[in-house]
């Protein structure tokens, strides 16, 4: 299911429900970051890595907000997801670096955990990269900003999380980097303060539904 959430000219966005869309998210996120790190779209690789960003997103879509930016003919142009964590899945942080926060940050039970993933944008659109990237990030920590006591968790690209921070998000690191869906890629959180900045900075690109 897709609800329609932002409009203008050039793209809208649209927040996916249900399991139907994630098979569509997992071929766009995978391809998308071979695209523009690997280059090599024919890599045998790349279907098992679909059939396993699939299935990963599968365990958590009860608790997830997709985000899907298209076009006027309908293609997607980028995506990121956001899922509240219930402290007993495994998290892909979990799984690819050994890493729970629980540990590393904070285990009081007041304390929320929201891991955001699957940003990806096509960059041959004719819009502008960052454009995009500010927008889905918006829409993405709006669920964090919003909460008290919150901490955004994510497994972040090196090139993305220098933009990141140049943007205003404060972020920390919790281990080394790792080469993962063909690029380095760092574990990283932010708190709600940490977010704050960027949000309030670019507020007006979030439109409620």
């Amino acid at each position: 299911m897709e609800k329609l959430i932002y409009v203008n000219e050039q793209y809208n966005i649209w927040q996916l429900t249900g399991e139907e869309c994630l098979q569509e998210l997992a071929e766009f996120v995978v391809r998308e970051n071979y695209k523009h790190h690997d280059g090599d779209l024919s890599s045998e690789c790349i279907k098992d890595e679909i059939n396993t960003v699939y299935n990963e997103e599968l365990q958590y879509i009860d608790n997830s907000i997709i985000f899907i930016v298209r076009n006027n003919a309908g293609n997607i142009l980028g995506s990121i997801r956001v899922f509240k964590w219930d402290r007993k899945k495994i998290l892909p942080m979990q799984k690819i670096f050994g890493i729970n926060p629980l540990v590393t940050i904070h285990s009081e039970s007041d304390y929320t955990y929201w891991h955001i993933g699957r940003f990806a944008i096509d960059s041959f659109t004719g819009i502008p990269t960052i454009t995009l990237f500010k927008q889905l990030m918006i829409y993405a920590v709006h669920p964090i900003v919003s909460e008290g006591r919150s901490y955004m968790i994510a497994e972040t690209d090196s090139k993305l999380l220098k933009v990141m921070n140049v943007l205003g998000i404060e972020t920390k690191c919790l281990g080394d980097s790792i080469y993962y869906l063909a690029s380095e890629t760092i574990p990283i959180y932010s708190s709600k303060q940490g977010l704050l900045g960027f949000y309030t900075h670019y507020q007006n690109l979030y439109q409620a539904s």
